[in-house]
């Protein structure tokens, strides 16, 4: 028989093809929720209509009706100025949801350039900067953001609470900003002054979070760590706990501190079904990626003894057999390494069982069944090592005992 081959992680599938279904779960913190800005009501009854029409067809996806309905305000020079402009934001707040950000770049221009001293300009220079953004002109984004700081100074006392919300958003805006620029240093020190701001509870919490994502992604670990160690006492039934243990163990793993790595991943992957029921499809899926990328490290380096701790958890987390399994197959590559045999080959035979079609049961997966075609190549690797080994017994016997013999003690003489 040949030697054996290399196999695939089928674990490692499964998590990647989990983590494309929840992209947004990654890391991009949401700024504070911001409070209607003081616009006045529209003035004419008809551009009214127009609007109330053109904000509906935006929500609902129907872009080119919200785009005629905001127009024909704008090309009717019988509507107020004060309803054109409500129309201009409304367009520009469509195109930047239809994902048409060039002309949702201009038409903030346009604005901002034609009414300057309009109440909302500040709400305008931030969703500029968050167009300008997204199209990945960070610095440009940047000036706008500041630009919302600088003209809020300038208002009216009237607005008050909104245009103070409206320079914290900035700030936290400007932190995102340097996160996906990836100048993580100069986002950490952003999100770290943003933390301390009178804001709500959850926007605190998020700014938190993101300063120790911020950390761990500039390479500052230690801080990192202490960062997100805090976050979790602070805040631990904020939405971004599940990522931050996740990223507390990445950074833990990448200090060379194994147990305490270990220790952060168990404790995701232990977490009270309570905790996890609000925000299952989250939980489930950084409990995964944790786990699998921990476990698999713990593999590569020899440490089969505390990657099968976090495979037999993760084996748990499901009853499904997509998942199951594929953690068995991991969990008997562990047996494997630390010799004991007739658990690997069980788990081995579990998959083979598992992955045989039976009558009256729904054929198994394409997945399930080369997992058992991999699981009984092993197994056949097995019996053909532990035969090697045998036959390398018998052939040595003979001569050790003959070397026994030769060095044992010469007989006494007759008396």
């Amino acid at each position: 028989m040949s030697l054996p081959r290399p196999v695939p992680s089928p674990l490692r599938r499964l998590c990647c093809a989990a983590g494309a279904a929840l992209a947004a779960c990654c890391a991009h913190a949401q700024p504070p929720t911001l409070v209607p800005s003081p616009a006045s009501s529209p003035a004419n009854p008809e551009a009214a209509g127009l609007i109330h029409l053109g904000t509906n067809f935006a929500g609902h996806g129907d872009y080119a009706s919200a785009e005629i309905a905001y127009r024909q305000i704008l090309e009717r020079a019988e509507f107020p100025v004060s309803d054109q402009k409500t129309a201009l934001l409304g367009l520009a707040h469509m195109y930047r949801k239809a994902g048409a950000l060039t002309k949702a770049v201009a038409i903030y221009e346009k604005f901002l350039k034609e009414f300057p001293d309009d109440p909302r300009v500040p709400d305008a220079y931030l969703d500029l900067g968050r167009t300008l953004r997204d199209m990945g002109a960070y610095n440009l984004a940047l000036t706008d953001f500041y630009s919302v700081i600088n003209s809020t100074l300038k208002l009216p006392a009237q607005g008050f609470d909104h245009y103070t919300l409206l320079a914290k958003t900035a700030q936290f805006e400007i932190a995102q900003t340097y996160y996906e620029s990836g100048d993580f240093a100069e986002a950490g020190k952003f999100f770290t002054r943003v933390r301390l701001l009178d804001l709500a509870a959850s926007d605190r919490a998020r700014a938190h979070f993101m300063a120790g994502c911020a950390q761990q992604r500039a390479g500052d670990l230690d801080n990192a760590v202490g960062t997100l160690r805090t976050y979790l006492e602070q805040w631990p039934d904020d939405e971004n706990v599940p990522e931050a243990r996740y990223v507390l163990a990445t950074a833990l793993d990448e200090l060379k501190r194994p147990q305490e790595a270990l220790s952060a991943t168990l404790a995701l992957l232990n977490t009270e079904h309570t905790r996890v029921a609000s925000d299952p499809r989250r939980w489930i899926y950084w409990q995964r990626r944790t786990g699998n990328q921990l476990a698999n490290r713990f593999f590569q380096n020899g440490d089969a003894i505390n990657a099968l701790a976090i495979y037999d958890c993760l084996a748990s987390l499901s009853p499904d057999p997509g998942w199951r399994l594929p953690v068995l197959y991991q969990t008997a590559l562990c047996y494997e390494r630390l010799f004991q045999t007739d658990r690997a080959r069980a788990a081995y035979q579990a998959i083979m069982d598992a992955a045989k079609p039976k009558a009256g049961a729904p054929a198994p997966t394409a997945e399930i069944t080369e997992l058992g075609g991999m699981a009984q190549w092993r197994q056949a690797h097995l019996e053909w090592r532990e035969g090697i080994n045998h036959r390398l017994t018998e052939v040595l016997a003979p001569s050790t005992m003959g070397a026994s013999s030769k060095t044992a003690a010469p007989p006494l003489p007759a008396s």
